[in-house]
């Protein structure tokens, strides 16, 4: 057993800790397989009504997944462990999407990439002050994952795309407003919450409904019809194109945004704009994990993954060579291949 994860019951819910504050609590396999393992016993337990998940301490609730790990693989293992990694994260995905009983997810701090995936599933998201939300994927050459497309597609008025896209952070308000969260709770607050959902996980949703005070105000709503408006198209130059228009008639804010995504993987954001359009397609979230590590298991050895990788995380120089370098570079040939089903035996199955 990991110590990574720490699982316990008590009161009449089972609860998850993730517990790795060095690295903000990324996921690694093993805690992908603990928290797995407790949610299969739990919920054959009939003690066990709902299930609470958090972190153990530290100003992250998750920041996502093994990086670091996923870039070692790819470049000297042909990605064999990192297809592993993806394949069980996202089975972890699915089975919280899936459950029967409720899931609570404090997602108290950061909450990036594989916090996304494990906090989205849940029937009850708490975002507080302290909430940093994104999927900041196309700064490193990957894809929005672990159910990305499925959650993003469906925020309506093209703010998913435009988080996929930018990797724009949101607040607890902004993700109370966007329906990313479900309820929000200030961080003081929280361990009395706990306390007595476990003493009442029938009353979860009354219990989260309680607090007093307002949220302030969300940010990301004063750009929202700039945001509908910009990032209308799922043709990445058209959104581009869109931006540099304003930004030539003055517009500072799309200035700015045509200049953050001047920094981003092309690849990444033509994938992520596919994804998203597909994920809305789809009726079933088993569908969309599936496309997600067709995708994944490519986009894992492509050059853009090890080399994003490098310039952010390892070397922190900021300064990614992308390949290809322009939207132009990346063609439907080179996203048909991304998206192409892989044989039989290796595509993604539930657990």
């Amino acid at each position: 057993m990991t110590t990574d994860v720490l699982t316990r019951k008590h009161g009449r819910i089972g609860h998850i800790s993730l517990n790795r504050p060095k690295a903000i609590h990324a996921l690694t396999l093993e805690m992908c397989h603990a928290m797995s393992a407790a949610l299969s016993e739990w919920e054959k337990d009939d003690e066990v009504e709902a299930v609470i998940l958090d972190h153990h301490e530290g100003r992250g609730f998750c920041a996502g997944g093994d990086i670091a790990m996923l870039r070692n693989s790819a470049l000297n293992d042909g990605g064999v462990s990192g297809r592993k990694f993806f394949h069980d994260e996202y089975q972890l995905n699915h089975q919280m999407f899936t459950y029967e009983k409720p899931i609570v997810a404090f997602m108290d701090g950061i909450t990036m990439g594989g916090g996304v995936g494990i906090s989205q599933p849940a029937k009850f998201r708490v975002a507080t002050e302290n909430t940093r939300f994104a999927m900041p994927e196309s700064g490193i050459g990957l894809f929005p994952d672990v159910g990305g497309g499925w959650y993003l597609a469906r925020i309506g008025g093209r703010i998913g795309q435009f988080l996929a896209l930018t990797g724009a952070r949101l607040d607890g308000s902004e993700c109370l407003w966007t329906g990313i969260a479900t309820h929000y709770v200030e961080h003081s607050m929280l361990e009395d919450i706990k306390a007595r959902i476990a003493q009442h996980p029938d009353r979860i949703a009354g219990i989260l409904s309680e607090p007093t005070g307002t949220p302030p105000e969300a940010r990301i709503k004063a750009n929202a019809d700039k945001i509908a408006k910009h990032f209308a198209s799922d043709a990445y130059e058209d959104i581009l194109a869109s931006l540099d228009k304003a930004a030539e008639a003055g517009d500072d804010w799309a200035a700015k945004e045509r200049d953050t995504l001047g920094t981003k993987s092309p690849q990444t954001c033509k994938v992520a704009l596919r994804q998203i359009a597909h994920s809305n397609e789809l009726t079933d979230f088993a569908d969309n994990m599936a496309m997600e590590y067709r995708i994944a298991s490519r986009v894992l050895l492509r050059p853009d993954f090890a080399e994003g990788v490098r310039a952010v995380i390892v070397d922190k120089t900021n300064d990614p060579k992308w390949d290809p370098a322009t939207p132009e570079g990346v063609s439907e040939e080179l996203l048909d291949a991304i998206f192409a089903p892989l044989p039989p035996e290796e595509e993604w199955k539930p657990l």
